[in-house]
């Protein structure tokens, strides 16, 4: 039994805390519980690249840097896409295919990142594509509420984009576009 926090084991979990309580379990398996291998794995790394050159690049940029840019094949993920509130015969999802295969490899990535958390294509493509509760495929939502001033909203642990209905093709580029763009760090709009 670990304390989360000074007397933690004393202290029931309400619905006023639970909020809280979810943060700190997180933040202890993600940090505290692993920090001797996060910390061997760091000076390990650190041998290899100093901290000063590695201190200038955002996380994201630090994948595509190691990794490299990811060749995205948008038919494979077109074929393993779930629709909810869409068909794949619709026209405004039709679009949302051709904007994608128009994008350039950067963008493909980006949009890769903002809709999954990471730029990497599943070494066995998407059908293997993980999700918080495992195998997970992409699926794209309809957002309801109107298009008005909405960009499309992406939830990483589920594979999920949440698409809003828009006017014209045009109008769904240019918001996916700046979504991916400013969206790709993760909570970019919070």
């Amino acid at each position: 039994m670990v304390d989360l926090i000074p007397n933690g084991r004393n202290i029931a979990v309400t619905d006023e805390n639970k909020v809280d309580y979810v943060k700190l379990v997180s933040k202890h398996r993600m940090t505290t519980a692993i920090k001797s291998q996060i910390e061997s794995f760091m000076d390990g790394f650190y041998e290899l690249v100093p901290p000063e050159l590695v201190s200038v690049f955002s996380p994201t940029e630090l994948e595509l840097l190691i990794c490299g840019l990811p060749e995205v094949d948008i038919e494979e993920l077109r074929v393993n896409t779930e629709y909810q509130q869409f068909t794949a015969g619709d026209p405004y999802i039709a679009w949302f295919w051709d904007i994608l295969r128009s994008f350039s490899s950067e963008e493909k990535a980006l949009f890769l990142q903002f809709v999954t958390g990471t730029s990497k294509v599943p070494l066995d493509g998407f059908a293997a594509l993980q999700g918080m509760r495992g195998t997970q495929k992409f699926t794209i939502h309809k957002a309801y509420g109107g298009a008005d001033g909405k960009l499309p909203a992406a939830h990483t642990c589920f594979n999920q984009l949440d698409l809003p209905v828009y006017a014209s093709a045009e109008e769904l580029r240019e918001k996916l576009t700046f979504a991916i763009k400013e969206g790709s760090e993760g909570f970019g709009f919070a």
